[in-house]
């Protein structure tokens, strides 16, 4: 029995919003048997692995929320250890906000990664990009046009590097690995080249109030983090793009079979990457008071190991904004500590990675178990 539509018979008329549903019917349908069957075509496919939005093995609403639960008990966890061993300075509410602080930008950026890794795809260039549009935002030119220009021309800039990388991959047909490797090469050099490898103090005290402002003691930085969060999750889960997103993920050929223009939202979904990096920028760029070449520096890989501790599956088509969060929560709760104890940089880098291997390793063991119904 054929996939494809029943066309309607000549003469008779269907109405928009019947076929319009009907797409979407269709679009659910695909996706869900694409994560049942497993099937995957992304830059990770190659390390197997089934789940999508609707089943399958490891996946699933269920899934998600055991990932989720286990993500809180280890925050809780991480809190116990910090109230033992650091008490007196670590259960503070101005310690509770230096973490959300801490978690602000790094924040935005994963919640554009995690877009791009459901869709099936992966970004290394979201630490350049943000280096790029710090600079360009800080020259003296951009300054010279006020507060609105410089924070118009981070998120510019941002977004159009994102466009860029996602015609390289959906219309070049290129390998989404090597073009954002290549980009992120590129975009840190052109950043080193406008600035001449200065850091460029910003003037504008309207700017730079963005990280000293605070409402009701909180930052206006966590506000912002909180707002992307808050839209990157409706979008994600309550609109036709998130339900697309998870089926380009799960399966690009059912999707394409279902009516959907995989080449324009796999495109679209880099474009939301490098406009996350824009105001990550901005958000940056006003915390430090400078512009720089160094700016963003490991933000991929930050991004990255939030995504996948957060359960997305670097296979695509499935994950959750929220749980993206817990992952960038828990990695910055996990720095918090190291500072308050004095521990040094390179051992919070090697339980960073130990966290990341066990974290790749539990969902293996997950993907290889039974389907069960």
């Amino acid at each position: 029995m054929s996939d494809r539509p029943h066309a309607p018979a000549p003469g008779l008329s269907v109405p928009a919003g019947a076929l319009e549903a009907d797409e979407h019917r269709r679009v659910e349908e695909l996706a869900a048997h694409a994560a049942k069957e497993g099937v995957r075509t992304g830059p990770f496919a190659s390390l197997g692995g089934i789940g999508g939005r609707g089943g399958g093995s490891g996946g699933g609403r269920g899934a998600g929320a055991l990932r989720h639960l286990a993500l809180v008990i280890a925050l809780g966890v991480l809190c116990g250890i910090g109230a033992i061993t650091k008490g007196g300075s670590f259960a503070t509410t101005s310690n509770l906000v230096l973490i959300l602080s801490l978690a602000a930008v790094i924040g935005v950026v994963t919640v554009g990664m995690t877009f791009v890794i459901i869709g099936g795809g992966i970004d290394l260039s979201v630490g350049a990009l943000i280096a790029l549009a710090s600079v360009w935002s800080t020259t003296t030119g951009s300054q010279a046009q006020g507060p609105a220009v410089m924070i118009f021309t981070s998120v510019l800039v941002g977004t159009l590097c994102g466009l860029l990388n996602g015609l390289l991959i959906a219309y070049g047909r290129l390998v989404a690995f090597i073009v954002t490797l290549a980009t992120m090469v590129a975009t840190r050099g052109l950043a080193e080249q406008l600035s001449d490898r200065k850091s460029q103090i910003v003037t504008a005290d309207t700017f730079l109030s963005i990280a000293e402002t605070r409402w009701l003691g909180v930052p206006l930085l966590v506000y912002i983090f909180a707002a992307v969060v808050v839209v990157g999750w409706l979008v994600l889960n309550r609109t036709t793009f998130g339900r697309r997103t998870y089926a380009v993920g799960g399966n690009p050929e059912a999707a394409r079979l279902a009516g959907i223009n995989v080449r324009l939202h796999t495109c679209l979904l880099y474009v939301v990457s490098g406009f996350c990096c824009g105001i990550a920028a901005v958000m940056l760029t006003a915390q430090a008071n400078t512009g720089a070449a160094t700016h963003g520096m490991l933000y991929e890989l930050n991004a990255i190991a939030a995504v996948v501790v957060g359960g997305t599956l670097l296979t695509g088509g499935f994950g959750s904004v929220l749980g993206s969060i817990l992952g960038v929560l828990v990695f910055t709760t996990i720095t918090d500590l190291f500072i308050l104890n004095n521990l040094t940089t390179p051992i919070q880098e090697i339980a960073q990675g130990a966290i990341i291997i066990a974290v790749l390793l539990i969902q293996r063991w997950g993907r290889g178990r039974p389907v069960t119904t």
